[in-house]
Parts: structure tokens; C-alpha cells; sequence
């Protein structure tokens, strides 16, 4: 096998993995609760503490990798991820999970930094590239479709520990190969590190998700919560100000000046908020209210995720004749959908009644997903695509941070294990009708910042086509 089918196995393989570690904890909560004896609060960093580091670094992560060497930085996510993970899987306690989690994030933020930029290198003309960048989004979706069941299988069949412990072998094996037949490179103009943008984003972020996840328990309007919140909003001012005075910022602000891309970002964060976000409190509904096993818990999400499939995949012609901002807003608009028809199962329900909403939101997610990518990286100058998929990574596992964070502050935690079922249903209601209305804007943003015209390349508008923005400073 020769050094670009190399290239292209140890990258998807190891994005599956880090797309898989988003996916597959939502099926171990409640073993992982039971096991480690933790409420709500705990699970929530569960997820939050590994999207937060994710959305947080990988901007900087790209920034490294650029100008320390691509293999050498990638090499050195895998190791920090397959560690982090050795770490969760021996986790004898929640706060020791949650540590853990958050440096498997840094570590997850490096390898999807350089992913596109080794295949880039590995495949420099236009026909291959494209052929490997179809695999690579290919991986992506099948992770996130498989990541439930595969949590539910290895959780019911061995133990909450093995959906870390799996890691191993797969770190290991995608270390050796990228050391020995990965090539190395560089970008000959790298962009400096915008550290002061690292440290401002991070705190704002942290601080923001913090208060929201305190909330319910401290009180809203205590001390404690109200310093947090105006300690988020201080820190996102600063880093605003901070990209916008810095010689070479980590976020280009001159970006968004492009209303598509300010559209695009608005939709990733809008569907990850919303339906990837309320995947965590749903999960333990299955489980926790309706009384199903880790494995059935992943087997209902199965229907809706081989659709998402292949929705998917036959947008690609669709692409080319509808709209980008077309299939976006309908597909935010059936995640909306789908997220009130989810309200319909109760704390008696069957668990066949929330199959509807999940085959409608995934319906929609299939028709969004391909199409807001496109729109992110098209509308954005080309020799700054990878940025741009930078940016739009982290609006999505931002939104899912920031989701989690904020539907959560409307389920009483107290109900959760053990208590009101009927408390539970009722919170988790709120919050999918929150989380809907929060989709149904994001297709209203979409279809109003979105050129109509992208998705036809040949029609594009001269002042939106990619490359009208001036290249950021070397």
C-alpha cells in the first residue's frame, strides 16, 4: 500500500475514532452514573468537558501543526488522545473521568486540525483529492450513525469503561503507521499563535457553559452565577477585540464579513445546540424512564441514523440542482420538526413513539450536513479552507457545549435517577421545545444570510466567490 492510501486509512480511522468518543458516551451514562455514583451535573461534563476542549483548541491546534510540522503535531494528538483515553477507561471517579475527557478533547482538536491538511498533501491533484475527501466525510457520517450502538454494544456487553478502552488498539495502530508512512510538512508562511485569542476564548467558553450546567443548583441570581456569566461575557468581548487588533488572529473576524459564512456558522452552531445536544437527555429518557438497556437505547437511534445516511449521500446530486440555503433551512426546519414531535412520549410511553421525531430530524440533518459544509469551505478564499473548516468545527462543538449546557438548566437534575418521572418528561419536554425553536431560527438565519445561489458554483455570485477576501497576513 503506498504513502496515499496510508495517508487516507490513518486518517479516517483516526477521525472515526474522535468522532466516535462524541457520539458513543450517550448510551454509557447511566452505567457510567451508576458505576461512579454521579448525578446530572457529572454527565454533563462528561460531554462537555471533551466538546469544550475540542471547539476551543483547534483553531490554535492548526496554527501548530502549520508551522511545527503536520505528522509531528498529528503524532502527538494520537498520543495524548490514546493516553487521555487509558485514563477515562482506569477512571475511579467522576472528576477523574472528566479530566481525562477534557485532554482527550485537546488531543481530538489536534488530529481534526491536521486531518485535511495531511490528505491535502497526500493528494495534491484535484480528481484524487476529491475522491479522498469523499471518504473522509464518509467516515465522519458513519461514525456518528454507528457511535450510539456501538456505545450500547460494548457497554451491555463488557462494561462502560471498553467504549475508552477500544481506543487503545486503534491509537496505537494509526501512531505506527502515521510515523512510518505519513509524510511530513509544513506551510511555508505558517500563521503565528494568537495565544491571547487561545486563553479569552477558552475562559469565555468555560465560564459561559459553567454558569449555565450551575444554574438550577446555585440559584440563578447568586453571586457565584452572576460573576460566572459576567466573567463569560467579559472574556468573549475581549476575544472579539483581541481578533480584531491581533496582527494574525486565530478567528479572522474579516471572515464574517461574508453573510453565506456568518450564515453557515449560525446554522452549525443552531443544529448542534439543538438536536446533537439533546441527544444526552433523550438517552437517559430510554433508559432511565422507559427503562431500556444501553443496547436497546442504541438500537432506536439506528433507524434515523442509516437514513441520515443516506440522505446524505443522495444530496450530492440534489446539490447541484436546489439551493445550499435551500436544503439547509428545510433541514433545520425538519430537526425542528422532528424535536416537537419527540414531545410526544411520555413518562409511559413506548419507546416506538419517539421513533417519528428521531426519523424526521435525521431526515433533516442528512439534507443539512453536506450542504452547510459546502457553503463554510465555499464561501471562504481557498487558500483558507482549512481555517474555514476550523471555524466551522468549532461552532459545532461549541453549540453542543453550549446545548448541553443551556436545554440541561431545564431538566430538574433532581429527577433525573430515581426521582419524578413525570418531573423528568416534563423538563425534557421544555427543552425540546426550546431546542426546536432555536432550529426553526436557524433556518430563518440561513435562508436569509445564504446566497441562494450556492450549491450551482457556475452562478456564484462574483462578490461571494471564494477567494474576494483578502488573504490574512503571513
Amino acid at each position: 500500500m503506498n504513502t496515499q492510501r496510508w495517508t487516507l486509512v490513518v486518517v479516517c480511522a483516526a477521525t472515526a475514532m474522535l468522532m466516535l468518543d462524541i457520539a458513543v458516551v450517550n448510551t454509557a451514562l447511566s452505567r457510567i452514573a451508576e458505576d461512579l455514583d454521579t448525578g446530572l451535573s457529572g454527565l454533563q461534563w462528561v460531554v462537555d468537558a471533551y466538546t469544550l476542549a475540542l471547539a476551543s483548541t483547534v483553531l490554535t491546534a492548526g496554527a501548530l501543526a502549520d508551522r511545527l510540522g503536520r505528522r509531528r503535531v498529528f503524532s502527538f494528538g494520537l498520543v495524548l488522545f490514546t493516553i487521555a483515553s487509558l485514563i477515562c477507561g482506569l477512571s475511579q471517579d467522576i472528576t477523574m473521568l472528566n479530566t481525562a475527557r477534557a485532554v482527550q478533547g485537546i488531543g481530538a482538536a489536534v488530529m481534526f486540525a491536521v486531518s485535511l491538511a495531511l490528505l491535502a498533501n497526500a493528494f495534491p491533484g484535484a480528481r484524487e483529492r476529491a475522491g479522498a475527501l469523499a471518504a473522509y466525510g464518509a467516515t465522519i457520517g458513519a461514525s456518528f450513525a454507528v457511535g450510539p450502538l456501538v456505545g450500547g454494544l460494548l457497554t451491555s456487553g463488557l462494561d462502560w469503561q471498553w467504549i475508552f478502552l477500544v481506543n487503545l488498539p486503534i491509537g496505537l495502530f494509526c501512531l505506527y503507521v502515521t510515523r512510518a508512512y505519513v509524510q511530513e510538512s509544513r506551510d511555508p508562511h505558517p500563521r503565528g499563535v494568537d495565544w491571547a485569542g487561545q486563553v479569552t476564548l477558552t475562559a469565555g467558553l468555560f465560564l459561559l457553559v459553567l454558569a449555565l450546567l450551575r444554574g438550577n443548583e446555585q440559584g440563578w441570581t447568586s453571586d457565584a452565577i452572576v460573576a460566572e456569566l459576567i466573567g463569560a461575557a467579559v472574556a468573549l468581548i475581549a476575544f472579539v477585540l483581541v481578533e480584531l487588533r491581533v496582527r494574525e488572529p486565530m478567528l479572522p473576524l474579516r471572515l464574517f464579513r461574508n453573510a453565506s459564512f456568518t450564515g453557515a456558522q449560525i446554522a452549525a452552531f443552531a443544529i448542534s445546540s439543538t438536536f446533537f445536544a439533546i441527544f444526552l437527555y433523550t438517552t437517559l429518557y430510554l433508559q432511565q424512564i422507559l427503562g431500556l438497556s444501553a443496547i436497546e437505547a442504541g438500537l432506536v437511534y439506528l433507524p434515523g441514523t442509516v437514513v441520515m445516511l443516506f440522505v446524505s449521500g443522495a444530496t450530492a446530486q440534489l446539490g447541484a440542482k436546489v439551493p445550499a440555503r435551500t436544503m439547509i433551512g428545510v433541514g433545520l426546519a425538519l430537526v425542528g420538526a422532528g424535536m416537537g414531535l419527540l414531545t410526544l412520549a411520555g413518562e409511559t410511553s413506548s419507546w416506538v413513539v419517539t421513533l417519528p421525531g428521531i426519523l424526521v430530524a435525521c431526515i433533516g440533518t442528512g439534507l443539512f450536513n453536506p450542504a452547510v459544509t459546502n457553503v463554510a469551505l465555499s464561501s471562504a478564499p481557498i487558500e483558507q479552507s482549512g481555517l474555514a473548516a476550523g471555524v466551522n468545527d468549532t461552532f459545532r462543538q461549541a453549540g453542543i457545549a453550549v446545548g448541553v449546557a443551556a436545554l440541561g438548566a431545564l431538566i430538574p437534575a433532581e429527577h433525573a435517577f430515581g426521582g419524578s418521572a413525570a418531573e423528568y418528561v416534563s423538563g425534557l419536554h421544555d427543552a425540546l421545545w426550546a431546542g426546536g425553536a432555536l432550529a426553526l431560527a436557524g433556518a430563518v438565519a440561513a435562508a436569509l444570510l445564504i446566497s441562494r445561489r450556492y450549491g450551482a458554483a457556475a452562478e456564484m455570485p462574483a462578490d461571494e466567490a471564494p477567494g474576494t477576501l483578502a488573504p490574512q497576513p503571513a
